[in-house]
C-alpha cells in the first residue's frame, strides 16, 4: 500500500503548459489539490509508480470539485453600509458582523422555480463569493463564499423536505444530522463517510422570534481517486418560509485549528428572512 499524508501551503497558481520531470509533475499536482493542511490518505495496491502518479493527477481536480462544486465566476460586492441600508429598507435589524469579517446580503430564489429568501452572513474579506444563476429556465446554484484553493467554504443550502419547522431548536440531534448530510451530499451519498454531529447550541435571532441551532460536525470526504479528506465544520440551521435553511461552514481537519474562530463567526452571523417582506421588484420575471 501507499500511505501518504500531504501537508503544504498554496501560495500561488501556475498556468504554464510546459511539462517537467515526473517529480515536478507530482509536486505540481499536489499543490493544485488543495492547500495548507489537506490531510489525505490513499490506499492502493502496489500497482506501480505510473498508476500512482495518474491517481494523483486525477485527484488534482476531483478534491476541489468535491469540496466546493463548480461556482459561477461572479464576485461579491457589498460592505457594511450597503448591506445595512438594504436591511433597513426592509425594516430589518443591522447585519451581525464579527471582527475581521464583511457582510453579504442576497435574495436566494429570484427565479420562479424557488421561493425568495433574504440571506445574510459575514465572511472573510478576501473570500470569493458566488451567487445563483438565473435564466429563462429559472434559478440554479446557491450562495457560497470560500477560499477555494484551501478548502475553506461557507455554503447556503435549502432543505425543503421538512417544510416549515416551528421551534427548530427543540428538534432532536438526528434532525440536524439529516439536514447537514443533505447539504454536504448533494452530489451523492458516496462522497462522504463517518459523519457525526459533535455539539448543538441553540441561539435566539435578533428579529421577532427567530431561532437558530449552531451545529458542530465532522466527516470524511471521499474522492473518486481513493483519497480521504478529514473535514470539520460549523453550521447554522433555521426555518423560515416553506423550508429549513442551512449555512454550513467547513475546512480540513488541520486547517480547522486556524479557521475555527472565523467559521464560527460566519455561522453565527447567518440570518434568513422571508415572511412579510416584499421582494417583487427584485425577482426575475
Amino acid at each position: 500500500f501507499y500511505s501518504i499524508i500531504i501537508n503544504f501551503h498554496c501560495c500561488c497558481t501556475t498556468t504554464s503548459p510546459i511539462m517537467v520531470s515526473s517529480v515536478s509533475f507530482l509536486a505540481l499536482s499536489l499543490l493544485l489539490v488543495g492547500a495548507d493542511g489537506f490531510s489525505m490518505k490513499m490506499s492502493a495496491q502496489t500497482d506501480g509508480r505510473r498508476s500512482f502518479l495518474a491517481k494523483i493527477a486525477t485527484t488534482t481536480a476531483a478534491v476541489t470539485a468535491s469540496i466546493v462544486g463548480a461556482p459561477s465566476p461572479a464576485l461579491a460586492v457589498g460592505g457594511k453600509n450597503k448591506v445595512n441600508a438594504k436591511l433597513q429598507s426592509f425594516g430589518l435589524p443591522p447585519a451581525a458582523i464579527p471582527d475581521g469579517l464583511t457582510p453579504l446580503l442576497h435574495i436566494y430564489g429570484k427565479g420562479a422555480n424557488r421561493f425568495p429568501i433574504l440571506v445574510e452572513f459575514s465572511h472573510p474579506v478576501d473570500w470569493v463569493v458566488t451567487y445563483p444563476n438565473n435564466d429563462a429556465n429559472g434559478e440554479d446554484g446557491t450562495i457560497q463564499a470560500g477560499e477555494y484553493a484551501k478548502g475553506d467554504t461557507a455554503t447556503f443550502f435549502l432543505y425543503e423536505a421538512p417544510g416549515n419547522v416551528k421551534s427548530i431548536t427543540s428538534k432532536p440531534k438526528e434532525f440536524f444530522e439529516q439536514a447537514i448530510v443533505k447539504a454536504i451530499s448533494q452530489k451523492g451519498d458516496n462522497v462522504y463517510q463517518d459523519f457525526k454531529v459533535t455539539n448543538l447550541e441553540p441561539v435566539k435571532g435578533d428579529y421577532r422570534d427567530q431561532e437558530y441551532m449552531i451545529v458542530d460536525f465532522r466527516y470524511v470526504l471521499l474522492t473518486g481517486a481513493g483519497f480521504e479528506v478529514d473535514r470539520r465544520g460549523v453550521a447554522s440551521v433555521t426555518s423560515e418560509g416553506k423550508a429549513v435553511e442551512v449555512l454550513w461552514c467547513a475546512s480540513t481537519r488541520q486547517r480547522f485549528k486556524k479557521t475555527e474562530q472565523s467559521l464560527r463567526g460566519i455561522a453565527g452571523s447567518f440570518r434568513c428572512y422571508t415572511d412579510g417582506l416584499n421582494f417583487s421588484d427584485e425577482l426575475v420575471a
